[in-house]
């Protein structure tokens, strides 16, 4: 890594003589460490400029790049029939840094893609410091980039520092939006109880990938009124007003709106059997591996603002948690994006200053595929400008370019956004595909069976399209 001394000489280096141009990359998670990757085997030269240690957040724990702080799942890796997966796909062809180190660190999750956190982390941070046409630099950007930097991609993430978001509402004129964001706890293995608890995918599906705790009617109900009733973290005076991302609210928060949300959420039973009745649970916490070796588990979907002597307590309330040991409690943080529709162009250059082109969460995508996927393309874009080449974003037919076009408003027939929320990838924002209405032996398709052929004509046109996308930008020519 590069001391910011030593960053003068960097760029003096004589490697990629023929261009002088340099990219700075303000923030080192997953976003930034892709777009630095895509921009980097472009030809590109990259300084990464990362605050941490010198710096930490409230959330982060560690000095590595592409951290995961929160879940060590990508979601579902299932390309034929849904979004997520589709995405890991279309990444994976564009030789993401980020699936590839995913796909180094697997653990056994079903049909998901969960990985080994520390593992995940540290191939990031070795291949991109092991790139000779990268350099990282420790150190905050403290407000807007300097003036003679004249391409800069800002992928801070929801955990911007105040100095460098105070700048962008400064130059934007706009307030920036914001939500919040729980973790949930991590529970050593070998403090489960497995006299009570068993292995299963739920449908039996990828195999014996969880450990599932069941609970009957009368301790769903007390588990829950206990939810209800416990303390819970107070709020800063300007976080009250800041709104929930509704795909990872707070169980506390999930319970308060009916006995019932919880069972049919992340305590949903069905497709799976306790072995030991035969029968389907009332409820079943599930936990899911989140380090290779296999001595960790995280509850699914338990992220949580309760007071971490609340959560110790009713959480061995949970049957097989009785003794329980927590690596980690959960907790929770406040994110921050722009209101891309309405700040972005579409080649994510923000409108008031295009030197500035911004990744990841930042920019209103959710999730960690997403972020990644968002620095992919603000990487390639970056590059191809920097070089002289044509650059074209994915079209909306496929994960990336409907992602990008959901965030930068082309989807709005008015073109503007007046309550932009952070948006995962989903099926929703593909534009429509013509799918057979009739099987080979031409009964019509109904329900679950057309919704299956509709999602698979989806992911074909997508990964068609893609692959036509990816060979024209590898045929661009300097304009």
């Amino acid at each position: 890594m590069l001391a910011p001394a030593a960053v003068s000489a960097y760029l003096c280096g004589t490697m990629n003589e023929a261009n002088d141009k340099v990219l700075h990359i303000i923030g080192g998670g997953l976003a930034g460490s892709e777009a630095a990757w895509q921009a980097a085997n472009a030809g590109v030269r990259v300084i990464l400029h990362e605050m941490r240690p010198l710096r930490m957040t409230d959330a982060h724990k560690t000095d590595s790049l592409a951290e995961l702080v929160c879940s060590n799942s990508f979601r579902s890796d299932d390309a034929e029939n849904n979004a997520v997966g589709l995405l890991h796909e279309e990444m994976r062809r564009a030789g993401s840094l980020i699936m590839a180190a995913a796909d180094a660190h697997r653990l056994p999750a079903g049909g998901a893609l969960a990985v080994d956190r520390e593992g995940f982390s540290a191939e990031v941070t070795r291949c991109l410091l092991e790139n000779p046409n990268i350099g990282i630099v420790r150190e905050e950007i403290a407000g807007l980039p300097p003036k003679e930097w004249e391409h800069v991609i800002i992928a801070t993430g929801p955990l911007t520092s105040d100095a460098l978001a105070e700048a962008i509402r400064a130059l934007t004129g706009e307030e920036s939006l914001a939500f919040f964001d729980a973790i949930a706890p991590i529970v050593h293995a070998d403090s489960i109880n497995m006299d009570v608890c068993w292995k299963q995918s739920r449908y039996d599906k990828g195999g014996a990938d969880y450990i599932n705790c069941p609970l009957d009617r009368e301790q769903y109900e007390r588990f829950v009124q206990e939810l209800l009733a416990a303390e819970k973290v107070e709020f800063h005076e300007w976080e009250k007003n800041t709104p929930y991302f509704d795909g990872c609210l707070p169980i506390e928060v999930m319970a308060e709106r009916g006995i019932d949300t919880l069972r049919h959420g992340p305590m949903k039973p069905v497709g799976l059997t306790d072995p030991r009745t035969g029968k389907r649970p009332y409820a079943v916490v599930q936990l899911r591996q989140d380090n290779a070796l296999g001595t960790l588990f995280n509850m699914v979907g338990f992220q949580t603002k309760l007071k971490y002597g609340e959560q110790k307590r009713i959480f061995r309330m949970i049957p097989g948690l009785e003794n329980a040991e927590f690596a980690r409690l959960g907790g929770l943080h406040r994110n921050t994006f722009l209101n891309s529709p309405k700040l972005l162009d579409d080649q994510l250059r923000l409108k008031a200053d295009p030197r500035l082109r911004f990744a990841g969460q930042m920019t209103g995508v959710e999730g960690y595929v997403e972020s990644a996927a968002c620095g992919l393309i603000a990487g390639r874009a970056t590059a191809a400008e920097m070089l002289g080449h044509d650059f074209t974003q994915p079209p909306p037919t496929t994960a990336h370019g409907a992602l990008i076009h959901h965030i930068t408003g082309g989807h709005l027939s008015d073109g503007t956004m007046k309550t932009f929320q952070p948006m995962n990838i989903n099926f929703g924002l593909f534009p429509p595909v013509e799918a057979p209405k009739h099987d080979e032996q031409g009964r019509r398709l109904k329900g679950k069976e057309r919704s299956k052929t509709r999602r698979r004509a989806l992911t074909q046109r997508a990964l068609a399209d893609f692959d036509a996308w990816l060979a024209g930008q590898r045929m661009c020519r300097s304009s």
